[in-house]
């Protein structure tokens, strides 16, 4: 699909005109959606939603809503299933997310088409989603075996002891999910949810249902037993539901909604994962590979339209470098293609929603207003479409402007300039975020030195975010207010359990007891409990 206008087209008799405006016909055939919203727990009496797509503002499919009655309905349905699921050997459930893996990567190009239409993205920005998922679903379906299994611990009294923990499900997950990656947050925390044993209701936004519904399909394909995954549709008062009805939830989004996730899930004392909000800095110190680093600069800025929780906004440059750094950073920007393409040819895509377009526009004109200089952008680029921006760099921004204080999510970047590298650390570090991070130098050991120094759940060294987050073993989440919790690794895995720890005492029918050792006289017992102990530290017994 190419890109078109944002304009209203013409009109006959205060009707879409069919031939001249593209919001007046179904982006998707019938016979496509209808399988996916088969997907849906609804009792159809909570409405519909009509999904457009942000290229065109064509619709794509009228979403039926679900109730909060459905919330309910879907997770006693899935607490049902979870019993049987759990049963099965963790191998098998294993199986499951292997299967899932190659439908992905096999039916790349309908899903692909999916996610543009609902999201706006470039396709090679839809692809990374694809590759993600690759990623996810191996390293889970290979190492979930391992990171599940029971294992021993050192008991109380050597050799009489035997302590073993186990980890089971914790039950049902709600993970509730944003537009920005509608397959990869989709399923980030579905997949590792469901192969530790546990049932899964998913509510994906309303914007992009569409993605998370064929993912939710081909897992059924896949082999995941009926009622395992459920997914709802709805707005906030269906995610509110569902977290007064799980057993853990996971959500990623802002950090405002986050606190009152938080908030509800310790009133209710369950689990909580949440990956919020981010400003996150890039650092180039004087020593970098100046073209090296404005490449991975652009894309660390500029990838998914800015719309990514891990995504650059704010550039902290060496005094030393700052303007041959921004000569070479300034001349991509600048050359950036702007398209709805849906191919491989366009560099940046639209903006998702409206209501992103507004705060985007509301950050540019506040910084202007008090004195930014616009280096690149600035610019609703409504000749190509109405959620289109133009990628934006600004330079002298005073710290009480709206886009420092608060992540814009969109594609804007500041610059600020520092004259060491202790300088560039307290800049990086001057927000309550702490989601990413990303440090350009040629001598990689002072780029580990600055990353331990920065207060971020992530810091890449020569790259913007992809390094860590596709380090798919390694935990991933937020400090300070980006977040609790991690995702990925055993911590993405072993959040969605309980710890169990089975204790069994050997010797009990010969006296070898506690109880006999305290019954005797004097205070032996305990002098011989002290000798014990103090043996144990010596042979630094853990």
């Amino acid at each position: 699909m190419s890109s078109s206008s944002g304009s209203d087209g013409p009109a006959v008799d205060g009707l879409i005109d069919p031939e001249n405006d593209p919001r007046a016909t179904f982006l998707l055939e019938p016979e496509v959606v209808a399988p996916l919203l088969a997907h849906v727990v609804t009792s159809h009496d909570a409405g519909t939603h009509r999904s457009l797509a942000p290229f065109t503002g064509a619709p794509l499919a009228d979403l039926p809503l679900s109730s909060v009655l459905d919330v309910a309905r879907a997770v006693d349905r899935a607490r049902d299933a979870q019993t049987r699921w759990a049963a099965r050997p963790v191998r098998e459930r294993a199986a499951v997310l292997l299967r899932f893996h190659d439908i992905v990567l096999d039916r790349q190009s309908a899903v692909l088409d999916l996610i543009q239409l609902e999201s706006g993205k470039t396709r090679a920005n839809a692809f990374e989603e694809i590759a993600d998922i690759a990623q996810v679903t191996r390293h889970y379906g290979v190492r979930a075996p391992a990171y599940l299994r029971a294992h021993g611990v050192r008991g109380m009294l050597p050799l009489l002891t035997q302590a073993v923990v186990h980890r089971r499900p914790v039950g049902v997950v709600g993970v509730i999910a944003p537009w920005n990656y509608p397959l990869t947050l989709a399923m980030a925390d579905v997949l590792p949810a469901l192969v530790a044993g546990n049932a899964v209701v998913l509510k994906p936004d309303p914007q992009t249902s569409l993605t998370a519904l064929w993912a939710a399909a081909a897992l059924s394909e896949a082999g995941l037993p009926d009622d395992v995954l459920q997914v709802v549709v709805g707005g906030g008062e269906i995610g509110a539901a569902l977290v007064d009805e799980v057993d853990h939830v996971a959500f990623t989004g802002s950090t405002a909604v986050g606190r009152r996730i938080a908030a509800r899930a310790g009133e209710r004392l369950v689990g909580a994962t949440l990956e919020l909000g981010g400003k996150n800095p890039l650092y180039v110190a004087e020593d970098a590979d100046v073209p090296v680093a404005a490449a991975g600069a652009v894309r660390a800025c500029f990838g998914n339209t800015g719309q990514l929780c891990m995504s650059v906004e704010r550039l902290v440059l060496h005094e030393a470098v700052a303007d041959a750094f921004l000569d070479a950073f300034l001349e991509r920007v600048r050359s950036l293609r702007l398209s709805g393409a849906m191919d491989f040819s366009a560099d940046v895509g639209c903006l998702t929603t409206p209501a992103q377009l507004a705060r985007v526009q509301t950050h540019v004109d506040d910084a202007i207003a008090r004195g930014a200089r616009i280096l690149a952008g600035g610019v609703h680029r409504s000749d190509i479409g109405s959620l289109f921006y133009a990628p934006t760099v600004l330079d002298q921004v005073p710290p009480h402007a709206l886009c420092v204080q608060e992540e814009t999510f969109g594609p804007v970047v500041t610059v600020e300039r520092v004259a060491n590298d202790a300088e560039a650390v307290a800049v990086m570090n001057e927000t309550e975020f702490g989601l990413n991070a990303s440090v350009w130098t040629r001598d990689l050991g002072r780029g580990r030195r600055i990353a331990a120094a920065v207060r971020a759940g992530t810091v890449n060294v020569n790259d913007g975010y992809a390094a860590a987050w596709g380090s798919v073993a390694a935990p991933m989440g937020g400090m300070k207010a980006s977040g609790l919790g991690r995702r990925h690794g055993s911590d993405g895995i072993l959040a969605f359990t309980e710890a169990q720890t089975v204790a069994v005492q050997r010797g009990t029918s010969s006296g070898l007891t506690l109880d006999a050792l305290f019954a005797l006289d004097d205070g032996r017992g305990q002098r011989l409990l002290t000798s014990s102990l103090r043996l144990l530290k010596s042979v630094r017994a853990r």
